[in-house]
C-alpha cells in the first residue's frame, strides 16, 4: 500500500511508476484519482488529507510524493526535533493508510538503511514496498544495453554494446533513445553492429578521435590527417572536433599522473569517473608519449584553440596544421 522507490537511476524508476499509473484503468479516471505533492514543503497534514480522500468512480487513489523521505533523514550528529516528530507521526499514519490508497514515496538518491520509513516497509512486507534504483555499472551496463535491446525486438553484437556503453555512458534514458534508433535502423532484420554505432551514435564519434590519437602515437601523419577528415566529412565541427582531441590528451596526462603516483591501472578508471573502455584506451595511448610531451602537445593545442576563436587562422587548416605537428613531435 506504500511504496519506496529510491536511487540515482531516474529513467528505471520513472518506468516503474509509469506501470503504476498504467495499472490505475483508464487514463482519464486515473488523472482523477492521481495527485503529485511536493515533499520538499509538505505538511504531513497536506499529505494525510490526500491519502485520506475517497477515490472518485475508482477502487483506489494514487499519492505521489517526491522527495519528502530525504528531507526528512538525519542531517548531522543531532536530529531536528521536527524531523523526529513529523517521522513519528508519519510511519504512524503509514500503518493505518486506508486500503484504498497507493501511496508512492519517490527519492532522487538512495536513502540511508537506518530511515524508519525504509526499515517500516521491509519489516511489514504486505503494506510496504522497498526497491533502490541504482545506475549499473561498466560492467553491468552492457548487459543493460543486450537486455534492453532484446526487449525492443532486436539483438546487439556484444562489441556493438561496448561501443555504446563507453560513449553514451549509464545515462539510461539517452541510451534508451538511442537504442531506439538503432532497432528502427536495422528494422530488426539482423544484429546492430559496431559499424552502425559508428554510424549513427555521434557519441561514437570519439572512436574515430581514439584511432586519430593511435595514429599520433605511432607518428602516422597520414593516417591521422586521412581519420581527421573522415570526421569533418561526417559533419563533425571543427571546434568540437578540438574539443574530444583536447579531451582525449586531457585523459592521457591525468592517467600518467596517477600511474605516476602507484595508483594500480584497474582502479584509474574509477578514480577518473571512466568508462572502463575509455581508461583503458587512455592508459594505452599515455604509453608513447612521455609527460612533458603531453605538457607540450597541450600547450599547442591551446594555441590552435585561440588562433581559431580569434579568426587568425581557418579552422580546418589550423587542425591540419595541429595533426601534422603532433604527428612529428618527439
Amino acid at each position: 500500500m506504500f511504496y519506496v522507490l529510491h536511487g540515482e537511476d531516474e529513467f528505471s524508476r520513472s518506468e516503474v511508476l509509469a506501470k503504476m499509473k498504467a495499472r490505475m484503468g483508464d487514463p482519464a479516471m486515473a488523472d482523477l484519482n492521481t495527485t503529485v505533492l511536493d515533499g520538499t514543503k509538505v505538511s504531513l497534514s497536506e499529505l494525510m488529507h490526500a491519502c485520506d480522500a475517497v477515490p472518485f468512480l475508482a477502487d483506489r487513489r494514487l499519492v505521489i510524493v517526491e522527495g519528502l523521505l530525504t528531507r526528512l533523514e538525519a542531517g548531522g550528529k543531532e536530529q531536528p526535533a521536527w524531523k523526529k516528530e513529523y517521522l513519528e507521526a508519519l510511519t504512524a499514519y503509514l500503518e493505518r493508510l486506508p486500503e484504498t490508497t497507493r501511496l508512492v514515496f519517490l527519492e532522487s538518491k538512495s536513502l540511508n538503511p537506518n530511515h524508519s520509513v525504509l526499515k517500516l516497509a521491509l519489516a511489514d512486507k504486505e503494506r510496504g514496498y522497498v526497491k533502490e534504483f541504482r545506475p549499473p555499472t561498466s560492467g553491468k551496463l552492457r548487459r543493460w544495453i543486450t537486455d534492453r535491446v532484446e526487449r525492443k525486438g532486436g539483438e546487439i553484437e556484444p562489441s556493438a554494446a561496448e561501443a555504446l556503453a563507453a560513449f553514451v555512458g549509464s545515462d539510461l534514458r539517452l541510451l534508451d533513445q538511442e537504442l531506439d534508433k538503432l532497432v528502427s535502423y536495422v528494422n530488426r532484420a539482423r544484429p546492430i553492429t559496431r559499424a552502425d554505432v559508428h554510424l549513427l551514435v555521434s557519441y561514437a564519434q570519439q572512436a574515430n578521435v581514439f584511432e586519430m590519437v593511435d595514429a599520433l602515437g605511432r607518428r602516422d601523419g597520414e593516417q591521422a590527417l586521412k581519420l581527421l577528415h573522415r570526421l569533418l566529412e561526417d559533419g563533425e565541427h571543427p571546434l568540437s572536433l578540438l574539443g574530444m582531441i583536447v579531451r582525449q590528451f586531457r585523459i592521457m596526462i591525468q592517467v600518467k599522473d596517477l600511474i605516476a603516483r602507484g595508483v594500480p591501472p584497474a582502479k584509474v578508471g574509477a578514480q577518473l569517473g571512466l568508462h572502463r573502455f575509455v581508461a583503458e584506451k587512455g592508459l594505452r595511448q599515455s604509453r608513447n608519449f612521455s609527460m612533458k610531451q603531453l605538457e607540450t602537445i597541450y600547450g599547442k593545442l591551446l594555441e590552435t584553440d585561440l588562433a581559431i576563436k580569434t579568426g587568425r587562422m581557418d579552422q580546418v587548416l589550423a587542425l591540419d596544421m595541429l595533426v601534422v605537428g603532433l604527428s612529428k613531435s618527439r
